[in-house]
């Protein structure tokens, strides 16, 4: 399950959204909607948490780039939404595992046949996505520093990290609204 929001700084505060994420298929959707809640290119912060599995930041600020940050780079590789920000962030090295994978040599297991192990055991392994990307954070570690939450306290964020960073930024009533 995920929780997805978006925090537009505008001259009076913080304001939080909650926000749908089935129709987001690229980053630049996410960006696009980020874009949206913002009325004079104002930050706006997008949230996405997966039940404590991971949870990303993409931070929007006009038309310039977005900056992202993903607090574990495998997890999220195993989720669409994660996968999208993963994509960004690493770019060509994860399309590259995808690639592996699209050009494996099928020895028939997919079609339930049993698979001929070489009495030596030296069976060959190939890395899937998940296993190129590492299990920790990936991304831009200054995402929020500027805003008061800097790189080792982001870093140290597990569980409910989501509160802790609207707490930091002064918006955890508005979140919380949402949520």
């Amino acid at each position: 399950m995920y929780f997805a929001a978006l925090l537009a700084r505008t001259e009076d505060g913080w304001e939080a959204s909650d926000t749908e994420l089935d129709d987001v298929e690229t980053l630049s959707d996410l960006v696009d909607r980020a874009r949206e809640a913002s009325a004079d290119d104002d930050t706006v912060i997008v949230f996405i948490e997966q039940e404590d599995a991971w949870f990303g930041i993409v931070r929007v600020e006009g038309e310039d780039d977005p900056r992202i940050y993903v607090s574990d780079g495998a997890a999220a590789t195993r989720s669409s939404y994660g996968e999208i920000l993963i994509r960004e962030i690493l770019g060509d090295d994860l399309d590259d595992a995808v690639d592996d994978l699209d050009t494996l040599d099928l020895d028939g297991t997919e079609d339930g046949e049993p698979l001929d192990v070489p009495a030596d055991g030296d069976d060959e392994e190939v890395a899937g996505p998940s296993e190129t990307v590492p299990a920790a954070p990936v991304g831009d570690r200054l995402v929020l520093a500027d805003l008061g939450v800097p790189p080792n306290d982001l870093l140290a964020l597990d569980s409910d990290a989501l509160a802790e960073i609207a707490d930091a930024l002064g918006a955890a009533e508005v979140l919380e609204a949402v949520r």
